[in-house]
């Protein structure tokens, strides 16, 4: 004989399941309830705002007109002649550096910017700044060569700058950017006030002279010996200014684009790889 289910005690359990206290709601998995209150908070079905380019705007590209080309790149790797093997030789790219940005910077940026410029002015040097550029999130003072030393003294003692550590500088060659094909890269850090600027210099092939910063920041050392050896740039003053990676009599600078590719020949199971130089073009 079939018992009868227990219309009262399944009564009793259907309202014990449906009785919001906070021992029921705390044995629910916590996922489930993390995931309910993201959604109350921002009123979406899944708990996530999609609003990436409010939240992360440096990721934006930049607007157009604020970009001036410094020259074309073509190819994958910018090689030209017969050492491009990769087939794509037929890509065109212009090479585009961000315009000057226009006051205000925004945020932290203008503090730097007017403590820096207020000091540049007390000592008679405001052309020391040529240009000053915000870019995805980031704040580069293009400064003068041969007022280099004093813009990094003033940025690394000035009280309301206080940029104590240089983490290196970094070459970089544009040959088509007539009269400033090369260019030395710093990067500053404020541990005082916590933040980041870069400061940017640019010399001529003709005459590839930077004044060194190593009294000022001892970090410099190796790292403008390195920026000797690859891109040629001399930065006078330096206490030992000798190639740091390619042998002392090594003929040119590795890292820059009018070097040769060179190379190698390599003997593999009786079949020989030429240079990459001489090596068929596939375009």
């Amino acid at each position: 004989m079939t018992e009868k289910p227990d219309e009262k005690a399944a009564g009793k359990a259907a309202d014990e399941s449906d009785d919001k206290t906070d021992s029921n709601e705390a044995a629910r998995p916590a996922e489930e309830r993390n995931l309910e209150n993201a959604k109350a908070q921002t009123g979406t079905g899944t708990g996530v705002e999609q609003r990436a380019p409010e939240q992360s705007p440096e990721n934006v590209p930049a607007p157009t007109g604020e970009m001036h080309a410094v020259g074309v790149r073509h190819g994958m790797f910018g090689v030209t002649g017969t050492g491009d093997t990769s087939g794509y030789g037929g890509l065109v790219k212009a090479i585009r550096f961000p315009e000057a940005s226009p006051r205000p910077y925004g945020g932290w940026f203008d503090e730097v910017a007017d403590a820096l410029e207020e000091r540049l002015e007390a000592a008679g040097l405001t052309s020391a700044i040529e240009s000053v550029v915000v870019h995805r999130g980031e704040i580069t003072f293009h400064v003068r060569r041969e007022d280099l030393p004093f813009v990094a003294q003033m940025l690394r003692d000035d009280e309301a700058l206080r940029f104590e550590f240089c983490s290196g500088v970094s070459g970089v060659h544009y040959p088509d950017d007539t009269g400033r094909e090369l260019h030395a890269v710093y990067h500053l850090t404020s541990m005082t006030h916590n933040r980041l600027i870069r400061v940017e210099v640019t010399a001529p092939d003709s005459d590839p002279h930077v004044p060194s910063l190593v009294s000022i920041y001892p970090t410099l050392d190796w790292h403008e010996r390195e920026t000797y050896d690859m891109f040629g740039m001399i930065f006078d003053g330096h206490p030992a200014l000798t190639r740091v990676l390619m042998p002392d009599d090594w003929p040119g600078h590795p890292q820059r684009k009018d070097y040769p590719l060179g190379g190698i020949p390599v003997e593999y199971k009786g079949g020989s790889i030429p240079p990459p130089d001489q090596r068929r073009s596939y375009n």
